[in-house]
């Protein structure tokens, strides 16, 4: 009778061992690509994430499953490895870029593979395609940033620290002391272009190059920000928790960066996941796209995305990045993007910023 016993026990252990070992998925196997805007360090974490969740799977890019630049770079890349008649094979299988008009844009070009995510309509709380030709998968939030100790120096210099989107380039008074990315090279600056096009129409650049903004890098800013160059910055939220985060756990507590969520609206940019065609990928793989797009929904890739200081895209995830306001109460506050003009109207757009706002 003990042998029996022992012998179900034994029985029931190699089953558990078995199914823990198909719960990871070792069965996707080949080479995989993925171009990306994620910051460097949420790569390094996806890429650890993704090799242990799928350990048969190859890194395409030295090591890493992704290509990292910003999204506007990339999409010049894109266009690059396209050829002219937009009919060529590009060197990735994923994309995981910044702004969404690109996603309607490949999608139009016959660029996408089609896949569908299980319950989607309830597991997500942000626009997809119906079709199955994209999905978000982490967003990013346009916001502005001042310094609270020298909102006293600023006043006396009679420079208001804005409280809208509106403020920071009808103010004149911020002439010469406001910074921004550039949205040639950024695709969450376009979306942000797009986005204040759409409330305050073309007047909101002739305001912006009127107040002399300045495109600079995320970090630039801050440091002008700092050190009393800038009285205020239009930056993505991620880059403000990140350093304020980074500070913390070297023990230093920051007081002279804080964000403003402006009164007019934040700027919510649902960044995509979209897999290349068969006929256009570099590793014609998409079986092994389609299993790390799903995982990318899934709630332990949602809390890498959080710990990146991004927000999650799942509709019952009620956790948000540290030091940030509930995502459920961002979207509320959202501006809200044309991304079908956004799209339509690239060239247009891109040339309306350089007429308006650096020339």
């Amino acid at each position: 009778m003990k042998k029996l016993i022992f012998g179900v026990i034994a029985l029931v252990m190699a089953l558990t061992v078995c199914c823990t070992a198909f719960a990871v998925n070792e069965d996707v196997e080949g080479e995989l690509v993925i171009y990306t805007s994620m910051y460097p360090f949420v790569i390094d974490m996806m890429n650890e994430a993704i090799q242990k969740e799928f350990p048969n799977l190859v890194p395409g890019i030295d090591g890493s499953f992704f290509f990292y630049g910003g999204t506007s770079s990339l999409i010049t890349k894109i266009y690059g490895e396209m050829g002219d008649n937009r009919d060529q094979a590009l060197e990735t299988d994923m994309f995981m870029v910044a702004e969404p008009a690109f996603s309607l844009e490949l999608k139009d070009y016959g660029y996408l593979h089609q896949f569908m995510v299980g319950d989607v309509a309830n597991r997500l709380r942000f626009p997809y395609d119906e079709e199955g030709y994209w999905y978000p998968v982490r967003v990013c939030n346009m916001v502005l940033a001042y310094n609270p100790e020298m909102v006293d120096s600023w006043a006396a210099k009679g420079v208001n620290i804005p409280k809208s989107y509106k403020d920071f380039a009808y103010d004149p008074s911020l002439k010469g002391y406001i910074s921004m990315s550039d949205p040639m090279t950024s695709g969450t600056a376009y979306a942000a272009v797009v986005g204040l096009l759409g409330k305050y129409g073309e007047e909101y650049l002739d305001k912006l190059g009127e107040n002399s903004v300045m495109r600079e890098s995320g970090s630039t800013a801050i440091a002008k920000l700092q050190s009393g160059e800038c009285a205020a910055i239009m930056i993505l939220e991620e880059s403000i928790l990140k350093y304020i985060n980074d500070e913390a756990a070297k023990g230093n507590e920051v007081t002279n960066l804080e964000i403003i969520y402006p009164e007019d609206g934040v700027i919510l940019v649902p960044s995509t996941v979209m897999i290349v065609a068969e006929e256009f990928s570099k590793n014609v793989n998409t079986e092994a796209a389609e299993a790390v797009a799903d995982w990318l929904l899934s709630e332990e890739a949602q809390k890498l995305i959080m710990q990146g200081y991004m927000h999650s895209v799942l509709a019952d995830m009620k956790e948000y990045p540290e030091h940030s306001i509930p995502t459920d109460d961002l979207i509320k506050m959202d501006m809200g993007i044309d991304w079908e003009y956004a799209y339509k109207n690239r060239e247009e757009i891109n040339n309306l910023w350089t007429v308006k706002v650096t020339q």
